[in-house]
């Protein structure tokens, strides 16, 4: 595995807490890593005439 480093606002990170605090995810590094895996399996089924035009920035 690849280490990256990467800012994400407070809110997002707190909101990864969350997640890993409930029991959903073991760690920081594993949501990130099943957000960043949907988000590829999202790209490869999206129709053709969307072609990786979707806006994932959301704060």
């Amino acid at each position: 595995m690849e280490r990256v480093t990467l800012r994400i606002p407070k809110q997002q990170i707190d909101e990864v807490e969350q997640l890993v605090d409930s029991g959903e995810f073991p760690n920081r590094s594993e949501a990130i890593r099943s957000a960043v895996r949907e988000m590829i399996n999202e790209q490869q089924d999206a129709p053709s005439e969307q072609s990786g035009k979707r806006n994932w920035a959301k704060v």
